[in-house]
């Protein structure tokens, strides 16, 4: 890795640090997830970065500032270096959270992660429903290994953190989730209803609640923090409500190439997760250094600032508020990067946004007619 190349810092704009790494260790999963946020054509990248070659990001990453480090994939844990690189990135100073569908998880793998020095554990459920669950995972077993390292991992002694990805199969039985939570002694949950990229953006028509559905989670989940607030239970529930029913678009990742920094198995390097879509030419780490990356590269510097900006977010005045919204959600619902996100009621584009809320009005795709991350194994489920 080298710093050499062209430089396309904006004048006058110096970017602060790194502050979030998130190491996207491999595109390998076991599962099958329909709303997966790997790139569709993810089976194209087999060139992972070895250990060393991660270990170095890590370290020049920390030196440019970073201080948060994240693993994740794919599933991460089909990394057999993982306990080593969880090693390496403690001893470089990070704070280090892992990622996990907990498959392929073992109590002898979370004794040598909290070993290495692991400081938190985040396991996702697709359900509360086993059988559900299951199919929506592509895995007859996968309920039962969740809740046996979700188990485990409070037996370790780390914070017990749960993510739920909801949407239309699966919202209504929003009470039955937050149940199960608290029986398995959650202290942290987020019911994060599918953000629309990668298969959830395939298969919106069929997993993009009604607002009906929404409303009423939300409330349930309000009884159920008010409900444990009385009791002085720990468990705090966040609930994430997808922004095709919002008037104003999220400040995505707090504006581009700001505080994220995002490391794909092959090395490319991008300022979200979802980035790798759009017609920008994004650098690779074994090109280049982080710290050139970080402050010089095109595809870094890009959409940082307001300079490229269009109407009407040029003269909005809420445009440092949410930074014109999410490049990737303009470009797979505009076909243009620069437009204003289509979420926002000010965007020319909006109509895109209401259409598909009242496409979900009406939606009623059953779980085995969606595109499924692994269709073969998908169909061979879905008739089992």
């Amino acid at each position: 890795m080298d710093g050499t190349g062209s430089s396309f810092a904006k004048p006058g704009y110096e970017p602060g640090p790194p502050l979030w790494l998130l190491a996207e260790l491999t595109y390998r999963c076991p599962l099958q997830c329909p709303y997966c946020s790997n790139p569709l054509d993810f089976a194209k990248h087999h060139d992972e970065l070895s250990t060393a070659e991660w270990i170095e990001v890590f370290r020049q990453a920390r030196a440019l500032g970073a201080a948060q480090l994240g693993f994740s994939g794919g599933e991460p844990l089909v990394r057999q270096d993982l306990a080593e690189l969880i090693g390496a990135a403690r001893g470089l100073g990070y704070y280090t959270n892992l990622i996990t569908s907990g498959i392929g998880l073992t109590e002898a793998r979370i004794a040598s992660f909290a070993e290495a020095g692991l400081d938190h554990i985040q396991i996702s459920f697709q359900a509360a429903d086993e059988e559900v669950n299951n199919l929506l995972a592509g895995s007859r077993k996968a309920f039962a290994q969740k809740l046996a390292m979700a188990r485990a991992v409070k037996a370790q002694g780390y914070p017990m953190v749960l993510n739920f990805v909801t949407h239309r199969h699966n919202i209504d039985d929003i009470d039955r989730i937050i149940a199960l939570c608290v029986e398995l002694e959650a202290d942290f949950v987020e019911l994060a209803t599918c953000q629309f990229y990668g298969w959830a953006e395939l298969n919106r028509a069929g997993l993009l609640p009604t607002r009906a559905q929404l409303e009423r989670a939300e409330r349930i989940t309000q009884q159920w923090r008010e409900r444990l607030a009385a009791r002085n239970h720990p468990c705090k529930l966040i609930f994430v409500t997808p922004d095709y029913y919002e008037e104003r678009p999220k400040a995505c990742m707090n504006g581009w190439g700001n505080l994220f920094l995002d490391i794909t198995p092959d090395g490319t390097a991008l300022p979200c997760h979802s980035a790798r879509q759009l017609p920008v030419a994004f650098p690779n780490v074994r090109e280049h250094s982080i710290e050139h990356i970080w402050r010089h590269s095109l595809g870094f510097n890009h959409f940082r600032g307001d300079d490229w900006m269009p109407e009407p977010c040029r003269s909005c005045d809420e445009k440092e508020r949410d930074f014109g919204g999410c490049r990737c959600q303009a470009f797979m619902l505009t076909g243009d990067a620069s437009n204003a996100d289509p979420v926002c009621s000010k965007s020319a584009h909006h109509g895109v946004i209401l259409a598909a809320r009242q496409e979900a009005e009406t939606a009623a795709q059953p779980l085995d007619q969606l595109q499924y991350r692994n269709e073969r194994a998908s169909r061979l489920i879905a008739k089992a």
